[in-house]
């Protein structure tokens, strides 16, 4: 096979997330741990830190990559889902993965799926670590994909496991209250192994407090450490001044990054970055601040309150669940524009209408869809969008819908596309 033959088999052979929802999802790590022992467990040959968490886990990790990458080491990266190219989700120093390595990975795996059956995530994960391994990277920066306890990363020992918040998502695979979800997370957390916890909640400190201790694994919570004192968005950069609350340091930030929310993330980054500095892990504050400048080019980021034209604003954010679209809400709300227009699809397991309750009245709606079997559709969609006070048409898909949106928005208008990671993903680049 060729690669795109490879990539083509790989999302039709395999139970996909993306495509058919919690059905995909093999409840144990069994198979990982049979395909990583096929290749002579690559997990076990390099060094890791473990990303999980509602919101941000992505940011998180991107940043974290850019700034191992800018202190000179050899960084991996392995994030999901992807929006344009499968080989987003692997990289090494910003570069993705060879599609050489991905057609010969599965001519040497086929075997093993054939015979096993494994996700389209396990065989992914288990494609990563060994790349990782064979190109010897100094650490890798690894994000969950869903959970944490039975996720077909959680057979890595990391340096460190990072838990970012807990909201609600995914409640029909990882319970239906944020103890339970908090729970699953927790289930990152490796004996004797760090764990930083980004946003203390009271809901959930005693279940992250007690699976820890159970490890014996030293806890810290970010959010208790530093705090945001400060901060300005001029819509190329997000300056963000953040207090130390042991020490009395102030430090300012300037971030490529500019969504609001990413405060939140980089106190997270940054209590992450002095527990690896414990470590010996080198990294100065200059390497720091740098990479905080550049997550973007260094990474490959795209899609969190993503700027991608002038006059009108268009801006693409993957937010998909009620806190994500919250934050999502407030930073419209600091963001200068005459009027609104917001493309949004949505996948059939979300809580769609709690979503659609947040957002602004006073907008002018396009109801799309990602395609993908997951996507509701965006008649439905609209229905439902209609029966709470949300005004639009329906569109076909998210290009169609952002044509209309163009046409109809002024030049100092603000184009929105959000709902899904899929319809960002299908966003055709703007020239």
């Amino acid at each position: 096979m060729n690669y795109q033959q490879t990539i083509d088999y790989l999302f039709t052979r395999l139970p996909m997330f993306s495509r058919i929802g919690a059905n995909a999802i093999k409840k144990d790590i069994t198979n990982t741990v049979q395909l990583c022992a096929s290749l002579h467990n690559p997990h076990t040959k390099f060094k890791s830190v473990h990303i999980a968490g509602t919101n941000g886990k992505g940011s998180v990790s991107h940043m974290l990559a850019a700034i191992f990458q800018t202190a000179g080491y050899k960084t991996g990266l392995y994030t999901s889902p992807h929006l344009k190219d499968f080989r987003e989700r692997i990289r090494i120093n910003g570069e993705m993965i060879a599609k050489e390595f991905v057609v010969d990975f599965v001519q040497r795996m086929q075997a093993e799926v054939e015979e096993m059956n494994p996700s389209f995530f396990e065989i992914t994960v288990a494609m990563a670590f060994d790349y990782f391994a064979k190109e010897k990277v100094d650490i890798a920066i690894v994000e969950v994909g869903l959970g944490g306890r039975l996720d077909s990363t959680n057979i890595i020992t990391p340096e460190l496991s990072v838990i970012t918040n807990i909201s609600w998502d995914h409640m029909n695979v990882l319970g239906d209250t944020l103890q339970k979800i908090a729970f699953e997370k927790a289930g990152i957390i490796k004996s004797n192994i760090p764990v930083i916890i980004g946003e203390t909640s009271a809901d959930t400190k005693p279940i992250f407090e007690a699976v820890a201790g159970s490890k014996q694994a030293r806890i810290s919570f970010a959010d208790q450490v530093r705090y945001v004192s400060g901060w300005n968005y001029d819509k190329t950069h997000l300056a963000v001044e953040i207090a130390n609350l042991v020490r009395d340091e102030h430090h300012t930030y300037h971030l490529d990054l500019t969504g609001y929310y990413q405060t939140k993330n980089l106190v997270t980054v940054l209590e992450a970055v002095a527990q690896l500095q414990l470590k010996d892990w080198k990294i100065s504050q200059t390497q720091l601040e740098k990479a905080l400048q550049h997550v973007k080019k260094y990474t490959g980021l795209h899609g969190r309150w993503e700027i991608i034209q002038q006059h009108p604003m268009v801006a693409l954010d993957v937010g998909h669940n009620v806190a994500g679209i919250k934050q999502i809400v407030a930073q419209v709300e600091m963001t200068d524009y005459n009027d609104l227009h917001v493309i949004i699809g949505m996948v059939k397991d979300k809580d769609i209408d709690n979503v659609l309750a947040i957002l602004p009245k006073e907008a002018t709606y396009y109801f799309t869809r990602a395609d993908i079997p997951r996507a509701i559709p965006e008649p439905e969609l609209a229905e439902k969008g209609k029966n709470i006070g949300l005004k639009g048409n329906d569109y076909s898909n998210v290009n169609k819908a952002l044509e209309a949106a163009r046409r109809q928005a002024g030049k100092e208008d603000l184009i929105l596309v959000c709902g899904s990671v899929f319809v960002v993903g299908e966003v055709e680049l703007i020239s």
